[in-house]
């Protein structure tokens, strides 16, 4: 009998999301415990996602049945840079649901977050895997572990044809696939997999329940909220980037060291990005624009500062593919060190399955709008198009 793509529950515990959430969470208890939000459900391909709006609400409910194990909070306990305070602060988490809105506005799904940062910085993960796992149960039922499975080692067979030994040992690749995947019981398969059969180098998974399931190592620093709520967390916007990177430091003193680059733009952040924080963070992260153009930037700014970039990691996550990503380690490792995170390529690649461009972004911080702009159009992300603007000018951009 062939096996089924969907377990009984979407979610399986609180610790199945992305590492950096974790992270965040504990540099806003430390920092901001007292900073309120809000944030914007959007499908940027614009699928009609009312017919499951009951479910996805019946999802969401289960999410308060969630907490943290005691065997997850010793295993999580082991991280050097977990602190025991925030090991407290988790036992006692639970999902809040009067933090989350759902409903119908101009005929598509709206779903709003609002209330305190440290305490809806959780939903987004879950909220975006379920909106995904509860579309995919009513339009591709049919969908079984085989073709999963299938695909993925015809992907894992083209790389060990195309790429020669040694660019296969030094070809790093994560899981980054958690808040589009098919269903929780695909990314457990691919993650497997690649696990035991990667011909490459295989680093890790950005789900934190799945690293600790299929004893591997848990990856992710840092994500555009972080630099978003900064805009709005007291110093001058001009500084907001310097503000968001100090405090990160301050956390973290040197580990977590990969920063994300383009939350206003690339050429935005490598004016704050001076010689201290080029030295103190191991590297940046790559989440839209041209990457090669991007790269290419961030060798000529590391040089231009007296630092090797061979010293340096860059990590991108913006849209690929093993093919897309091992182009990439082509043109740049012998310049710089590259790591690649795959996110929907990898847990929602299947054939006749169209996988949903969905995000929840941070639209205000303590009521005032804050903002991405990127470096791809269409990426933009704000309720309030003056901000924006304002935003532009300040930053030059």
């Amino acid at each position: 009998m062939s096996e089924s793509v969907f377990a009984d529950r979407i979610v399986q515990n609180l610790l199945d999301t992305d590492f950096y959430k974790l992270t965040m969470m504990q540099a806003v208890l430390h920092n901001y415990p007292n900073a309120e939000v809000e944030w914007e459900f959007r499908c940027r391909n614009a699928e009609d996602l009312t017919p499951y709006l009951a479910e996805i609400r019946y999802q969401i409910e289960r999410l308060a049945e969630l907490s943290v194990t005691p065997d997850q909070l010793a295993w999580l306990e082991k991280i050097p840079f977990v602190k025991p305070d925030f090991i407290r602060f988790l036992s006692l988490f639970r999902f809040n649901l009067r933090y989350v809105h759902t409903s119908v506005e101009d005929g598509q799904l709206c779903v709003r977050l609002r209330g305190p940062w440290l305490h809806v910085i959780l939903y987004e993960v879950p909220l975006l895997a379920i909106i995904s796992e509860v579309r995919n149960r009513y339009v591709h039922r049919e969908v079984v572990i085989e073709q999963v499975r299938e695909r993925l080692y015809s992907k894992l067979d083209w790389l060990r044809g195309e790429a020669s030994e040694a660019e296969l040992a030094g070809f790093q690749v994560a899981d980054f696939g958690t808040r589009r995947r098919f269903s929780y019981r695909v990314q457990e398969e691919m993650v497997n997999v690649l696990k035991h059969d990667f011909p490459g180098r295989f680093v890790g998974t950005s789900n934190v329940h799945l690293a600790r399931e299929l004893d591997v190592r848990p990856l992710g620093t840092m994500a555009h909220e972080w630099l978003m709520a900064h805009q709005q967390l007291g110093p001058r916007l001009i500084d907001s980037q310097n503000a968001a990177l100090d405090c990160w430091v301050r956390e973290y003193r040197g580990l977590l060291g990969i920063a994300l680059t383009d939350c206003i733009t690339m050429d935005a952040f490598l004016n704050d990005f001076d010689l201290f924080f080029a030295k103190l963070f191991d590297g940046l992260r790559h989440d839209s624009g041209d990457p090669l153009q991007w790269a290419e930037k961030a060798i000529a700014h590391y040089e231009k500062l007296g630092i090797d970039p061979l010293s340096k990691t860059l990590v991108f996550s913006d849209g690929l593919n093993l093919e897309k990503a091992l182009g990439l380690y082509r043109a740049l490792h012998q310049r710089i060190n590259v790591s690649f995170g795959i996110g929907t390529n990898l847990t929602c690649d299947i054939p006749g399955v169209k996988p949903l461009n969905i995000v929840i972004k941070m639209t205000a911080c303590n009521g005032q709008p804050v903002a991405k702009i990127s470096d791809s159009p269409g990426k933009t992300q704000c309720r309030d198009e003056n901000f924006v603007a304002y935003l532009k000018h300040v930053f030059r951009v």
